[in-house]
Protein backbone atom coordinates (compact mmCIF):
# COMPACT_ATOMS: atom_id res chain seq x y z
CA UNK A 1 0.00 0.00 0.00
CA UNK A 2 1.38 3.41 -0.98
CA UNK A 3 2.11 5.79 1.91
CA UNK A 4 -0.09 8.82 2.56
CA UNK A 5 1.72 11.77 0.98
CA UNK A 6 1.65 15.18 2.68
CA UNK A 7 3.26 17.07 -0.19
CA UNK A 8 3.88 20.82 -0.51
CA UNK A 9 5.52 22.07 -3.72
CA UNK A 10 5.93 24.87 -2.78
CA UNK A 11 4.07 25.61 0.45
CA UNK A 12 2.66 29.07 1.08
CA UNK A 13 4.24 28.78 4.53
CA UNK A 14 6.81 26.37 5.98
CA UNK A 15 8.12 26.98 9.51
CA UNK A 16 9.43 25.40 12.67
CA UNK A 17 7.63 26.47 15.84
CA UNK A 18 6.72 25.47 19.36
CA UNK A 19 3.78 25.12 21.69
CA UNK A 20 4.17 25.48 25.44
CA UNK A 21 6.44 27.32 27.88
CA UNK A 22 10.25 27.03 27.75
CA UNK A 23 11.31 23.76 29.33
CA UNK A 24 8.08 22.03 28.26
CA UNK A 25 7.88 23.00 24.62
CA UNK A 26 6.68 20.71 21.86
CA UNK A 27 8.38 21.38 18.53
CA UNK A 28 6.59 21.22 15.18
CA UNK A 29 7.28 21.56 11.49
CA UNK A 30 4.25 23.13 9.88
CA UNK A 31 3.39 23.61 6.20
CA UNK A 32 0.35 25.30 4.68
CA UNK A 33 -1.00 25.64 1.18
CA UNK A 34 -4.44 27.26 1.00
CA UNK A 35 -6.61 25.66 3.66
CA UNK A 36 -4.47 22.51 3.86
CA UNK A 37 -2.35 22.58 7.03
CA UNK A 38 0.03 19.82 8.14
CA UNK A 39 1.88 19.75 11.48
CA UNK A 40 4.63 17.23 12.26
CA UNK A 41 5.93 16.88 15.84
CA UNK A 42 9.65 16.46 16.35
CA UNK A 43 12.42 16.86 18.89
CA UNK A 44 14.38 20.05 19.50
CA UNK A 45 17.56 18.32 18.33
CA UNK A 46 15.86 17.35 15.07
CA UNK A 47 14.93 21.00 14.41
CA UNK A 48 18.52 22.05 15.11
CA UNK A 49 19.97 19.32 12.89
CA UNK A 50 17.57 20.05 10.02
CA UNK A 51 18.22 23.81 10.10
CA UNK A 52 21.99 23.31 10.30
CA UNK A 53 22.00 20.83 7.43
CA UNK A 54 19.75 23.01 5.22
CA UNK A 55 22.15 25.92 5.77
CA UNK A 56 25.18 23.73 4.98
CA UNK A 57 23.54 22.31 1.84
CA UNK A 58 22.77 25.80 0.53
CA UNK A 59 26.37 26.85 1.22
CA UNK A 60 27.61 23.78 -0.69
CA UNK A 61 25.34 24.57 -3.65
CA UNK A 62 26.50 28.22 -3.61
CA UNK A 63 30.13 27.11 -3.74
CA UNK A 64 29.53 24.65 -6.58
CA UNK A 65 28.76 25.32 -10.21
CA UNK A 66 25.43 23.44 -10.08
CA UNK A 67 23.30 26.43 -9.06
CA UNK A 68 21.88 28.12 -12.15
CA UNK A 69 20.16 30.82 -10.08
CA UNK A 70 21.20 33.02 -7.22
CA UNK A 71 21.44 31.37 -3.79
CA UNK A 72 21.11 34.02 -1.06
CA UNK A 73 23.77 33.91 1.66
CA UNK A 74 21.24 35.01 4.29
CA UNK A 75 17.44 35.06 4.58
CA UNK A 76 15.91 37.71 2.29
CA UNK A 77 14.15 40.45 4.29
CA UNK A 78 10.73 40.00 2.73
CA UNK A 79 10.60 36.30 3.62
CA UNK A 80 11.00 36.57 7.40
CA UNK A 81 8.18 34.86 9.31
CA UNK A 82 7.77 35.64 13.01
CA UNK A 83 4.10 34.65 13.35
CA UNK A 84 3.06 31.84 15.69
CA UNK A 85 2.10 28.40 14.41
CA UNK A 86 -1.30 28.30 12.74
CA UNK A 87 -4.27 26.78 14.52
CA UNK A 88 -5.51 24.12 14.88
CA UNK A 89 -2.29 22.23 15.50
CA UNK A 90 -3.15 18.59 14.87
CA UNK A 91 -0.11 16.33 14.88
CA UNK A 92 -0.07 14.10 11.78
CA UNK A 93 2.79 12.02 13.18
CA UNK A 94 6.03 12.23 15.17
CA UNK A 95 9.12 12.64 13.00
CA UNK A 96 11.67 9.89 12.74
CA UNK A 97 14.00 9.75 9.76
CA UNK A 98 14.47 12.92 7.71
CA UNK A 99 16.15 13.28 4.33
CA UNK A 100 17.40 16.41 2.62
CA UNK A 101 18.43 16.98 -0.98
CA UNK A 102 18.93 19.63 -3.65
CA UNK A 103 16.94 19.29 -6.88
CA UNK A 104 18.97 21.09 -9.56
CA UNK A 105 16.18 20.81 -12.14
CA UNK A 106 14.00 23.37 -10.36
CA UNK A 107 16.56 24.81 -7.89
CA UNK A 108 14.75 23.66 -4.73
CA UNK A 109 15.58 22.07 -1.41
CA UNK A 110 13.60 18.85 -0.86
CA UNK A 111 12.85 17.88 2.74
CA UNK A 112 11.29 14.48 3.43
CA UNK A 113 10.14 13.50 6.93
CA UNK A 114 9.11 9.95 7.77
CA UNK A 115 7.22 8.85 10.90
CA UNK A 116 9.10 7.54 13.92
CA UNK A 117 8.88 3.76 14.03
CA UNK A 118 9.92 1.48 16.88
CA UNK A 119 10.69 -1.16 14.26
CA UNK A 120 13.33 1.13 12.74
CA UNK A 121 15.28 1.44 16.01
CA UNK A 122 18.43 -0.67 15.94
CA UNK A 123 19.54 -1.97 19.33
CA UNK A 124 23.23 -2.52 20.18
CA UNK A 125 22.67 -6.30 19.94
CA UNK A 126 21.41 -5.95 16.39
CA UNK A 127 24.25 -3.59 15.47
CA UNK A 128 26.88 -6.15 16.57
CA UNK A 129 25.29 -8.91 14.51
CA UNK A 130 25.59 -8.87 10.74
CA UNK A 131 21.84 -8.83 10.31
CA UNK A 132 20.40 -7.33 7.18
CA UNK A 133 18.03 -4.73 8.53
CA UNK A 134 15.18 -3.65 6.35
CA UNK A 135 13.37 -0.52 7.45
CA UNK A 136 9.59 -0.94 7.31
CA UNK A 137 7.67 0.90 4.60
CA UNK A 138 6.33 4.15 6.10
CA UNK A 139 2.59 4.71 6.30
CA UNK A 140 2.98 8.47 5.73
CA UNK A 141 5.56 10.88 4.39
CA UNK A 142 5.82 14.68 4.65
CA UNK A 143 7.54 16.27 1.64
CA UNK A 144 8.30 19.98 1.27
CA UNK A 145 10.02 21.58 -1.72
CA UNK A 146 11.20 25.17 -1.19
CA UNK A 147 13.45 27.59 -3.02
CA UNK A 148 16.74 28.78 -1.57
CA UNK A 149 15.37 32.09 -0.22
CA UNK A 150 12.57 30.37 1.70
CA UNK A 151 15.06 27.75 2.93
CA UNK A 152 17.31 30.48 4.38
CA UNK A 153 14.23 32.06 5.99
CA UNK A 154 13.35 28.65 7.50
CA UNK A 155 16.88 28.35 8.94
CA UNK A 156 16.72 31.86 10.45
CA UNK A 157 13.35 31.24 12.09
CA UNK A 158 14.45 27.82 13.38
CA UNK A 159 17.45 29.46 15.07
CA UNK A 160 15.16 32.03 16.71
CA UNK A 161 12.80 29.28 17.92
CA UNK A 162 15.70 27.30 19.37
CA UNK A 163 17.15 30.39 21.09
CA UNK A 164 13.78 31.24 22.68
CA UNK A 165 14.10 28.39 25.18
CA UNK A 166 15.44 28.44 28.71
CA UNK A 167 18.65 30.40 29.26
CA UNK A 168 21.85 28.41 29.74
CA UNK A 169 23.74 28.42 33.02
CA UNK A 170 26.94 30.43 32.55
CA UNK A 171 28.84 27.88 34.66
CA UNK A 172 27.74 24.44 33.44
CA UNK A 173 25.81 25.26 30.24
CA UNK A 174 22.71 23.31 31.26
CA UNK A 175 19.30 24.95 30.84
CA UNK A 176 18.04 26.96 33.82
CA UNK A 177 14.45 27.01 35.03
CA UNK A 178 12.97 30.29 36.33
CA UNK A 179 13.62 29.11 39.90
CA UNK A 180 17.24 28.08 39.11
CA UNK A 181 18.77 24.61 38.81
CA UNK A 182 21.15 22.24 40.55
CA UNK A 183 24.46 23.19 38.98
CA UNK A 184 27.06 20.44 38.71
CA UNK A 185 29.79 23.09 38.85
CA UNK A 186 28.45 24.37 42.22
CA UNK A 187 28.66 20.98 43.97
CA UNK A 188 24.90 20.58 44.09
CA UNK A 189 24.02 24.07 45.29
CA UNK A 190 21.14 25.74 43.53
CA UNK A 191 22.13 28.55 41.17
CA UNK A 192 19.76 31.33 40.28
CA UNK A 193 19.53 33.25 37.03
CA UNK A 194 22.22 35.98 37.27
Amino acid sequence: MAPIMHGFDPPERFVAGTVGPPGSRTFFLQARSGVRLTSIALEKQQVAALAERVDELLDEVMASDTAAGVIPAVAPLGLEDTHPLEQPIEEEFRAGTMTLSWDPSDQKIVIEVFPFSEAAVVTPDQAEEDVDFEEPEPEEVFVVRIDAGHARAFVKRAAQVLDAGRPSCPFCGNPMDPDGHLCVRANGFRRRDP
